[in-house]
């Protein structure tokens, strides 16, 4: 799929069919986060690829607003370290991911943990102190057909401009 093929297309999956992802496809989605670009090349993330169910059930459960996870056949976690740019960063590198994983066929979402991440998150996925998760990516295979392209998205002319704000971008 082409880059732009897959920004037009991608929407958020939040049902899943009862089929693994190849670990091929799993591989190249995490090569995508770490070859994103980060300020000052910190890269200051950490992704747990998981696909255990019991722990993907807890993750669930664990992320009031993700539920769906449950029924993912995997999930990355990204934790960041705090630093001045570890949002946007990791911001950048998980649509890497969910644009990669697109490309496979593979759906997601980003599942957002608040601003202090999940309580004992990273107790349960041994992540350091100095860590705090930012997402939860569940990915797999859509459990019915979507999108075709189709978003209820604002016009060009009323989210872009030209030179300044207020001159027609055609």
């Amino acid at each position: 799929m082409e880059t732009f093929e897959a920004v037009r297309t991608i929407l958020a999956v939040r049902s899943y069919q009862d089929r693994p992802v190849p670990e091929a496809v799993l591989r190249e989605v995490v090569e995508a986060g770490r070859l994103t670009a980060s300020a000052r090349n910190r890269q200051p993330w950490h992704f747990i690829v998981v696909q255990d169910r019991e722990t993907l059930k807890r993750l669930g459960e664990m992320a009031t607003t993700g539920p769906y996870i449950a029924g993912a056949a995997a999930a990355i976690v990204v934790a960041i370290a705090e630093t001045r740019n570890s949002v946007s960063d990791a911001a950048r590198a998980i649509q890497s991911m969910l644009l990669t994983a697109w490309s496979h066929g593979v759906g997601g979402n980003w599942v957002g943990t608040g601003p202090n991440g999940i309580d004992d998150l990273n107790a349960s996925l041994n992540i350091p102190a100095e860590l705090r998760v930012l997402a939860i990516l569940p990915l797999g295979f859509p459990d019915h057909d979507i999108g075709h392209g189709k978003k209820d998205r604002k016009p060009l002319s009323e989210i872009a401009s030209f030179n300044r704000y207020g001159q027609a971008f055609e």
